[in-house]
């Protein structure tokens, strides 16, 4: 079975954000960085312990490199849901702590699986 994965809200604009810095200077790598993190959210969602705990910032949170980016990721029954991606030089501790419980997540149209 192929597992899925979800967006927070929260995930979508760090992905709308970070393709909108890298395409100010080139679309075509923002594009490729973008490709390079929904591939890794396919992986996630059926390797869901590949990225290491983070709970010293939130209930089962996940975190898993790419590049210069960290995937903030939940375990979910259907896969994984996506909570933030963010560049690895934030301030993690204090935007963990200001932020809300990540419980919202977007439309059923936001989840991705590896089907084509």
């Amino acid at each position: 079975m192929e597992r899925e994965f979800r967006l927070s809200v929260a995930a979508e604009q760090d992905l709308t954000d970070i393709w909108g810095y890298v395409a100010d200077y080139d679309e075509a790598p923002a594009d490729e960085l973008i490709d390079q993190l929904v591939k890794r959210f396919l992986m996630l969602s059926n390797f869901q312990d590949a990225g290491r705990s983070r709970e010293e910032l939130a209930p089962r949170l996940r975190s898993f490199p790419v590049k210069q980016y960290v995937i903030f990721y939940r375990v979910i029954p259907e896969g994984i849901e996506v909570i933030r991606v963010l560049h690895g030089s934030r301030d993690m501790d204090q935007i963990f702590a200001e932020a809300p419980a990540p419980d919202e997540v977007a439309t059923d149209s936001d989840q991705r699986t590896g089907e084509e």
